[in-house]
């Protein structure tokens, strides 16, 4: 039960404007990237409360709601961007004490807050088969080796002789 003088939160929805999904991009969509969308802009607060943008939804979160693989929802995040659909503003990384920050997209149909724009740039109907906007990826953590190792072993290039010395602190020598 809601306290006193707070309004109960009413059922929250998403629409999908049907000029929009009759663009060529939206056709070009993957399914999953058109099943995805709705998602992604059910995260977007409203006008009064605009955070486009700073919109916040991981790859795991989204392959749990639309009931895929990682890869794919993964895949279908870049379909999106590379359809005009979502720009990537801010790219997920994982934090200094090991906690994971979400990637932040900007809905293109959407106005961004403070911007004199108030329909959103669109960018999808400015795509054409085979021109794709940039899509931008998270970096390889293991780009080239197994088990996030480049190399097997330490390599000396030029066979020089490397000699390590230890030194000791001075009052456990005088223990001895």
């Amino acid at each position: 039960m809601p306290k006193p003088g707070k309004e109960t939160r009413g059922e929250h929805f998403t629409k999908l404007v049907r000029n929009m999904m009759e663009e060529p991009a939206w056709r070009a969509l993957s399914t999953s990237a058109q099943a995805l969308y709705p998602w992604v802009k059910l995260e977007w607060r409203g006008p009064k409360h605009n955070n486009n943008g700073k919109i916040e939804l991981s790859v795991r979160q989204a392959a749990e709601r639309i009931g895929v693989a990682d890869n794919t929802a993964m895949n279908a995040f870049h379909d999106l961007q590379a359809k005009g659909f979502l720009v990537l503003r801010k790219m997920g990384s994982l934090g200094v004490h090991g906690t994971p920050k979400t990637p932040e997209y900007e809905i293109t149909e959407l106005p961004l807050p403070h911007s004199p724009n108030i329909t959103g740039r669109k960018l999808y109907r400015e795509w054409a088969n085979g021109q794709d906007f940039p899509v931008l990826k998270a970096r390889a953590n293991n780009p080239s080796g197994k088990n996030g190792k480049a190399k097997t072993h330490l390599q000396i290039e030029d066979d020089a002789i490397v000699e390590l010395k230890t030194f000791t602190n001075s009052a456990s020598q005088k223990r001895r």
